[in-house]
């Protein structure tokens, strides 16, 4: 993933050895924020200068970029639940409490919250298809068809979430309001 630096460098066809020269930085400066060092103090000016942006857009993508990069994990950590029971809720819950960025754990905070209404519906429905079976005296086991149908629905979610986090940096759905 590239930084906004290494962005802004590329469209200004610089090296980064020139970029070094023109900012009076190091070359081993621009290779570290290149590779994800947020620039501070001196550095943050010099480079902004350079390349003609203010100094605050220039840390600012790179925060959201790390916040989406985040809240994108988080999202397809909803995924494990396919392999281990509850893992829509355990993984993305430690993700969240591991989040540093507050953005991050907001929108980790809406997946999990999402994902919290999936599974007692899921569990719901588990619990009462036996009885709706036997009620209409259906032959297929319902619990399959429920469990095959709502896992199907979450996967399209989750992806459908990672894609509009992609192009919006929001969620495609979530809840208004989080109760976490």
């Amino acid at each position: 993933m590239k930084t906004t630096v290494q962005t802004l460098r590329e469209a200004k066809n610089l090296t980064q050895s020139e970029l070094a020269v023109k900012s009076g930085l190091s070359l081993r400066t621009i290779q570290r924020i290149e590779a994800g060092s947020i620039p501070k103090g001196f550095t943050l000016r010099s480079l902004a200068e350079t390349l003609e942006i203010e100094p605050e857009n220039l840390t600012s993508h790179t925060l959201q970029t790390d916040v989406i990069h985040r809240a994108k994990l988080i999202n397809i950590s909803v995924l494990t639940s396919l392999i281990i029971p509850f893992g829509n809720i355990i993984f993305p819950w430690i993700l969240i409490y591991r989040t540093k960025e507050l953005k991050a754990k907001e929108l980790g905070k809406k997946i999990l919250s999402f994902q919290l209404i999936y599974t007692f519906i899921l569990c719901a429905l588990m619990i009462v298809s036996p009885f709706i079976q036997k009620a209409v005296s259906i032959k297929i086991p319902l619990f399959i068809i429920f469990l095959v149908l709502l896992k199907s629905f979450n996967i399209f979610i989750t992806f459908k979430n990672g894609s509009s986090l992609n192009q919006k940096g929001e969620l495609y759905i979530s809840l208004k309001n989080s109760f976490l």
